[in-house]
């Protein structure tokens, strides 16, 4: 039998594990593979703490953590301030100056929920154009949960579209069109 093929008692885990025979290293976030952070270390700008190989916000550290700490910009901060972003969110159909605002806000509130609990997850930028919001984020999670979100609350339909080359996930969500109302026949005799 061949190393890449399983004997046929193998479990799920070890027929998965062969199947992943050629995949690429490079496929974790261009972000994750940067450089080499001193742990541990506080970003100047957001003030998340890098710690046991993970960013978060509100982490506390002793005093003598916080003496051996390094002050650095976080990967997103970096992203940001480099207009760099993984997910881009195209928010589209007839939508009136509530209904934005409304979408707008829910966009907000989920990015806030995101960076809270993974501070590598943020919008980069929102922007109308008259037609269309386009938002860009940093992960392709966030703006994957976006679109998700902007379904569940105002309906609508997401499309989702990942690319390989960039590492990209492009999402284009279509506000539901408003109900007619219905027309009132009139009769004429």
């Amino acid at each position: 039998m061949r190393p890449t093929q399983a004997p046929p008692t193998a479990g799920r885990g070890l027929i998965r594990a062969l199947s992943r025979r050629g995949s690429a290293a490079k496929k974790t976030a261009p972000i994750a593979r940067v450089r080499k952070i001193k742990d541990p270390s506080i970003c100047d700008r957001c003030g998340a703490v890098y710690t046991a190989k993970s960013w978060r916000i509100g982490r506390r550290l002793s005093p003598e953590m916080m003496a051996k700490a390094a002050y650095i910009n976080c990967p997103a901060c970096q992203q940001v301030d480099k207009l760099e972003y993984f997910g881009r969110v195209l928010v589209r159909g007839p939508l009136s100056a509530e209904m934005l605002e409304r979408i707008r806000a829910r966009i907000a509130n989920v990015g806030r929920r995101a960076e809270s609990n993974q501070p590598e997850r943020r919008i980069v930028s929102a922007e109308w154009d008259g037609s269309t919001l386009e938002v860009l984020t940093t992960s392709q999670k966030l703006a994957h949960r976006i679109a998700r979100e902007l379904e569940k609350e105002f309906g609508g339909r997401a499309t989702y579209q990942w690319k390989d080359e960039d590492g990209m996930l492009l999402t284009v969500w279509k506000a539901p069109r408003p109900p007619e109302t219905p027309r009132r026949y009139v009769r004429s005799w």
